[in-house]
């Protein structure tokens, strides 16, 4: 392998290991102007993408020893999308542009170790994003000792109720 070759799977190879997540899509058919603002979109969340050829991609897999990554069968034109970000919030840009531009195409993805479908973008995408995963989280770890606290306060409540009712029952006799 050439020098130059070997210095760009050496890089492709850090991209994967820095990264988070990678989505892969068929960009064949965008606009120059197009792609640079799909660049742009996923700049605005902290993602890179960049045009490689399969056999690089699947060669740094190989050499970084991530297998599942390296048996994923590319074809035709590919884009790398990749960064340590929320995965969610680069696929909703994703799936926003997918509806604007048709000639986009996801392939897939890798991320925290599985291989993603097609499909499994927009999934991700429909998700809501990992502060309001959090809240709900939180919200449900809440909801036991509130309804303990509330229970307990009404119970209180209505000692304090059955006590004014039997003083203003004295004080009427």
């Amino acid at each position: 392998m050439r020098t130059e070759k070997i210095q760009l799977v050496d890089d492709i190879g850090n991209m994967i290991e820095e990264s988070s997540y990678l989505f892969f899509v068929n960009y064949k058919g965008l606009k120059v102007d197009e792609f640079s603002e799909l660049r742009n979109k996923l700049a605005e969340q902290e993602a890179g993408c960049h045009v490689l050829k399969n056999r690089l991609i699947r060669k740094a897999a190989e050499l970084r020893g991530i297998d599942a990554l390296a048996e994923i069968k590319l074809k035709d034109d590919t884009a790398m999308i990749h960064g340590a970000g929320d995965p969610g919030a680069v696929a909703k840009v994703i799936s926003e542009f997918l509806k604007a531009h048709d000639e986009l195409a996801p392939k897939g993805g890798f991320l925290e170790g599985a291989v993603l479908a097609k499909e499994d973008i927009d999934y991700i995408a429909s998700l809501p994003s990992k502060e309001v995963l959090f809240a709900q989280l939180i919200g449900v770890i809440q909801a036991p000792a509130r309804n303990l606290v509330s229970a307990l306060n009404n119970k209180a409540s209505e000692i304090v109720n059955v006590l004014n009712n039997y003083k203003n029952k004295l004080e009427e006799n």
